[in-house]
């Protein structure tokens, strides 16, 4: 134990004036993280006799430390993790000091447990990164330090744990301490401070100890009670996400939600996001009445002057500081799948009380642990951290993660299995024209739509040249107008000749072509239609990215299947012999890859049934959606 105290700052404050601090402890497996916690909680606020009790009963079973308390124990709730010695899942402990409140969460260290870290951090507000004074900096340590960076922390304290081991070396302690600030540099943390402690013994954690003399700052304790961390929310421009659309008869329809960040008050002009119509706040209700006003983190039923059309996943937001709205974004991850991210997978993609379709255009480039330095990559393995490009199938409001965290950061669920995939915070819009709002319509899709009495779908033929997609399309689009279907049809031979002129047939324009095709159908779709897409689209990517455009159950892909050498003999257009003869280049099938569909909704295989057949199979599936 220490031989001489120092107490830390306890002069009482009123109750309800005390500042909140929320933190989290994390760092590599065995740094001692969950015994700092304990030790902290008993120290700052004491135990009952029961806990007392019950602690040494755990000790005498679980414990580490021979005939000592371990105050691991007080954190590690799960038996398996009593059983291991290991923190596994994230545990939240409360305590208050005479000056303040706190909300710590301790975290695992194992780097399989790196989602669970992830999910601790993406609240709080300080870090306490522990670096057994043995080891030093570990793998795992730069890691969590660059995740904490990423999730927007930027207040860290470097907990040198463990330094009785090394017989309370300075030097060993400032070696440690200046490894970290190199690494950290590029991190944009405002403030790191280094403490040697001792988790165990209680060396600096709530009180200074005499046997680091050397040492000047203040212990732990004394610091997490009187940091100053930055009061962003409450800064940040108003955004209330809808959570809830609350009519309990029709005389009330409120909108329930959390205000994420800034402020609202009762006359305030706010505007719906997504759709760009203009409306203001008539009340702010509560359990306990109304409110003139209410800030970031209250919780709250905001009723508005006209009757707009607001659902769950809408952002209200300050029409003068609007968030941006789009489909296409750039964001960093944090890969928390066994499964490898690669460009064309498709995930749910939840961002505050929003969640939508959306596909991994591209992989930009993946964050070096060690070197805090980007790389080009192509994929994203198990605890990555690296930057992609996403396309939503619905436009998305959000704020840059630097600028907002409450509106910036999301998750990614596999589609599948709906576990989380990736823990995301968005850097930026990929539109030019990100500072370009929407204006708000007055007709509808859905009124279109209804108004055609029909289903709006995309139905995507895509194959090889010769396949017989136009024919098909032609067939398709010809008998579902004699059954009274609105439709149009979208050749891609046909649109090179007017909206595609300027494209040609590389790789990228290529995937350039499919995406203008893609919004064209989109729209076609929003004035009520079902629109008939003959297009050769040779990347799964790109017809993944097309897919994402649209709801759920409203893009039908169709693989137009033939052998190559029946297209070739086909050639209706002559493009094979062109290439052939070395005037074409670029043809699909031949000098490009075609990829077949992965998983399409329906295959029509040409050398096996006619064109009529195969038209009749689709208009079949076409009409069973209704």
């Amino acid at each position: 134990m220490p031989d001489a105290l120092v107490p830390a700052a306890n002069d009482a404050l009123p109750f309800s004036t005390r500042s909140e601090l929320r933190f989290l402890a994390c760092g590599s497996v065995d740094d001692g993280k969950s015994t700092l916690i304990g030790r902290l909680i008993a120290d700052a606020s004491g135990l009952f006799e029961d806990q007392i009790r019950a602690l040494k009963a755990d000790s005498r079973r679980f414990g580490t430390t021979d005939d000592g308390l371990d105050y691991a124990l007080l954190l590690d709730g799960l038996e398996a993790e009593r059983e291991q010695g290991i923190t596994i899942d994230v545990a939240y402990r409360f305590f208050s000091t005479a000056r303040r409140a706190f909300v710590v969460a301790d975290t695992p260290g194992h780097q399989q447990y790196t989602r669970n870290m992830a999910t601790g951090a993406s609240n709080a507000e300080l870090a306490i990164l522990l670096v057994d004074a043995r080891k030093g900096l570990l793998e795992q340590t730069r890691r969590h330090a660059a995740i904490v960076s990423l999730l927007g922390i930027r207040h860290v304290v470097l907990a040198v744990n463990k330094i009785d081991l090394v017989d309370f070396s300075e030097v060993r302690f400032r070696e440690i301490a200046a490894s970290f600030e190199a690494f950290a540099a590029p991190l944009d943390f405002h403030s790191v401070t280094p403490i040697p402690l001792s988790a165990r013994d209680g060396d600096n954690v709530a009180i200074r100890s005499q046997r680091t003399p050397w040492y000047p700052g203040p212990s732990l304790l004394a610091h997490l009670e009187t940091i100053e961390t930055d009061p962003e929310s409450a800064e940040a421009p108003m955004r209330f996400p809808v959570q809830w659309v609350n009519r309990p008869d029709a005389e009330f329809r409120g909108f329930a939600g959390t205000v994420a960040s800034g402020r609202v008050k009762v006359g305030d002009p706010v505007v719906i996001a997504g759709s760009g119509r203009m409306t203001e706040v008539v009340r702010i209700v509560t359990f306990d009445g109304d409110l003139q006003s209410a800030e970031a983190g209250r919780s709250v039923t905001l009723t508005l002057k006209d009757e707009v059309d607001v659902a769950r996943g809408d952002v209200l937001a300050d029409p003068r500081q609007r968030p941006t709205v789009t489909r296409r974004f750039a964001a960093d991850l944090v890969w928390l799948d066994e499964a490898t991210a690669v460009a064309g997978r498709r995930f749910l993609l939840k961002l505050g009380s929003t969640t939508v379709p959306v596909a991994l255009t591209r992989i930009v480039d993946t964050l070096d642990i060690d070197s805090l330095e980007r790389a080009p990559g192509e994929a994203l393995a198990l605890n990555a951290i690296g930057r992609v490009e996403i396309e939503a199938g619905a436009a998305v409001a959000f704020d840059p993660y630097d600028a907002n965290r409450g509106t910036g950061a999301f998750i990614l669920i596999d589609r599948a299995t709906l576990r989380t995939a990736a823990a995301g915070m968005v850097v930026e819009s990929l539109d030019a024209a990100r500072d370009v709002h929407r204006h708000a319509e007055t007709v509808t899709p859905a009124v279109r739509a209804s108004l055609k009495g029909q289903i709006p779908l995309v139905v995507w033929l895509t194959g090889l040249p010769g396949s017989g997609k136009s024919t098909v399309a032609n067939i398709v689009e010809r008998k579902l107008a004699a059954l009274g279907r609105h439709t149009m049809l979208l050749d891609g031979d046909n649109l090179r000749h007017g909206l595609n002129t300027d494209l040609g047939f590389d790789r990228a324009a290529r995937s350039e072509n499919v995406r203008r095709v893609g919004e064209m159908a989109k729209l076609m779709t929003e004035a009520g239609l079902i629109a008939i897409v003959a297009l050769v689209s040779p990347f799964q990517a790109d017809r993944t990215r097309a897919a994402a455009l649209m709801p759920e159950g409203q893009f039908l892909e169709i693989f137009v299947e033939a052998p190559i050498e029946l297209c070739r003999q086909r050639d209706p257009k002559g493009l094979y012999a062109k290439a052939e003869r070395g005037q074409l280049a670029n043809v699909t099938g031949l000098d490009q890859a075609y990829e077949r569909p992965e998983d399409p909704a329906l295959v029509v295989n040409t050398s096996e049934i006619s064109a009529e057949e195969a038209a009749d199979r689709i208009i079949a599936k076409i009409i069973h959606l209704g």
